[in-house]
């Protein structure tokens, strides 16, 4: 099978780590979050991979310009204005030359998904499109996907409003589509697969939907960038990978907990840096404290300085000897 990842949006969620980069192309400790999507699919044979592309194109091309990516080849679909979803699946798969079974993912979430199984009930149950579902505490982020005892879609609810939602299983942002659904998406103009395409196809009850049961996690908020990274250093998806980089420098008299240290990033005598991503050339001073934060690349944290409460630090910026950032993004836009 061939597959389509997505991963054309502007990531504003995480600026300004995105302000000059894709949302995909950021690290999960030191590797591309696309290359840990499109890794996951070529484990399960998925070897030819479509990236749907919007925003800085280049970026991917840069970093992949043989077309191979973590075991798969690549095809880039770049959209050339912006589609929604539906409109950048019909795009990308028309100018990949798709005309069969194919696999569509966001290209923002990591999952150990048995990709092999979900394909093997979309097919036993022959469905037009089938959806990977995951159980969550609080659905209204999310598109809230109620099903009936075989599997097929009743209902396809949209962010619902807090305490409304059918179910706690949505969509987990991971679809196999029959060719057939192409034909369903109007060419030409934006449109959405959970808000058009997928509402129709439950009214032909060619929908069904699957809980995929395993690790999932949306990385697009800093929270959740950060809950990503963590949960590979301490093995919840799969054995343990090294938190903090070989070229990194810790001093001895420095305190790190539960944090990913990038490479050639440092940490001075007398700083603290728990529950945080430091990435690459990223910077500590002594006695700075960094506590569930983001600094981006080549960053730097002065002395005494503190960067709390889910703070983004971008790319080269500096907070200067005694500064508290809490709950903050410096800077707050991009330029």
């Amino acid at each position: 099978m061939r597959a389509v990842v997505l991963v054309g949006g502007f990531g504003t969620r995480l600026r300004p780590l995105t302000c000059g980069r894709p949302k995909q192309m950021l690290p999960i400790v030191n590797q591309a979050m696309v290359e840990h999507v499109v890794g996951h699919l070529a484990a399960h044979g998925v070897d030819d991979v479509v990236l749907s592309l919007g925003f800085r194109p280049g970026a991917f091309r840069d970093a992949y310009p043989d077309g191979r990516c973590a075991g798969a080849r690549l095809h880039y679909a770049v959209e050339p204005e912006p589609l929604d979803t539906a409109g950048a699946v019909r795009f990308a798969a028309l100018d990949a030359g798709i005309d069969e079974r194919f696999l569509v993912l966001n290209g923002d979430v990591l999952t150990d998904l048995d990709v092999t199984e979900f394909v093997a009930f979309h097919d036993r149950v022959g469905a037009e499109g089938t959806i990977a579902l995951h159980k969550v505490a609080d659905p209204s982020r999310y598109g809230v996907v109620p099903t009936d005892g075989d599997g097929r879609v009743t209902e396809f609810v949209e962010k619902p409003e807090p305490g409304t939602a059918p179910t706690d299983l949505i969509n987990a942002g991971t679809y196999v589509l029959e060719p057939s659904v192409l034909d369903r998406i109007e060419a030409g103009r934006k449109v959405s697969i959970e808000r058009e395409v997928f509402p129709a196809m439950v009214g032909d009850r060619s929908l069904f939907a699957r809980d995929g049961e395993t690790y999932w996690i949306d990385t697009g908020t800093p929270q959740e960038y950060i809950q990503a990274q963590l949960d590979l250093t301490e093995g919840l998806r799969g054995d343990p990978v090294s938190a903090v980089d070989t070229t990194a420098a810790l001093d001895t008299g420095a305190t790190v907990r539960r944090s990913v240290v990038g490479a050639g990033a440092t940490v001075a005598a007398g700083a603290r840096v728990e529950g945080a991503v430091l990435l690459a050339g990223a910077r500590v001073d002594a006695g700075a404290v960094v506590e569930g934060s983001v600094i981006g690349h080549d960053a730097h944290i002065g002395e005494a300085a503190r960067v709390t409460g889910c703070s983004v630090v971008g790319d080269g910026e500096v907070v200067a000897p005694g500064v508290v950032l809490d709950g903050v993004r410096q800077p707050s836009g991009c330029p």
